[in-house]
């Protein structure tokens, strides 16, 4: 693969009621013990963060760009592989009727393209990876404010993505119910493909005639 799923934002959301806090804050500390003050009620809600990012709309028209333009690169580095062999296959015929230097030089220019082409992959692969990075990203975002208003209106504190935990009451669990919305708010997504950028080849791959620079006539 070219590409690894984009790090998973996290969805524990602590004091949903962040003005009730804020006020409570101000105020000075109240002169009883601590152990005589009564604890304040947890409610919790379970998210499956990972089956959103495979089941939502938005998601899986993610994964079929991401495929398309995966195939579309992956036909032109073949093509490109195809003329390297041939060029490769011709030089070799031409071993015993060229010169030790001109083989040698045939051989350089050669294997430059080689490493043009290896450094042409890294980018589209790199630039296949930021696309599917960024579209990710606002599938989190849609994603973590359908999650703030369903634990406002429920009046939970705190929220856990699913692979955290090990046991949990299922009644705890919202995924679907936030599926269902992202579906609604988020429908579709296009993808915007970044451009790949070729790294530029090393100072020493470069002919020795293009680093030396003239001398200034005096």
């Amino acid at each position: 693969m070219l590409f690894k799923g984009a790090g998973l934002i996290p969805l524990i959301l602590l004091g949903m009621c962040a003005g009730i806090g804020a006020a409570r804050a101000q105020q000075p500390p109240a002169a009883t013990p601590a152990a005589a003050t009564a604890p304040s009620t947890l409610t919790v809600l379970v998210v499956d963060v990972q089956s959103l990012l495979q089941n939502s709309k938005a998601a899986k028209m993610v994964r079929q760009q991401i495929e398309q333009k995966r195939n579309e690169y992956a036909k032109e580095i073949s093509t490109q592989e195809e003329g390297l062999r041939h060029e490769r296959d011709n030089l070799q015929r031409q071993q015993s009727t060229l010169s030790a230097d001109q083989l040698n030089q045939k051989g350089r220019e050669f294997q430059q393209k080689v490493n043009e082409l290896d450094r042409n992959v890294q980018a589209k692969r790199q630039a296949l990876e930021k696309s599917n990075g960024e579209a990710l990203e606002k599938i989190q975002e849609s994603m973590l404010k359908i999650i703030t208003d369903i634990a406002k209106d429920r009046k939970a504190n705190m929220v856990f993505q699913r692979a955290e935990l090990v046991l949990f009451d299922q009644g705890f669990d919202v995924t679907d119910e936030v599926l269902q919305k992202l579906d609604e708010q988020l429908p579709t997504l296009t993808v915007n493909f970044a451009t790949p950028v070729v790294a530029n080849a090393p100072a020493a791959a470069q002919p020795a005639a293009a680093q030396a620079k003239p001398a200034k006539k005096k």
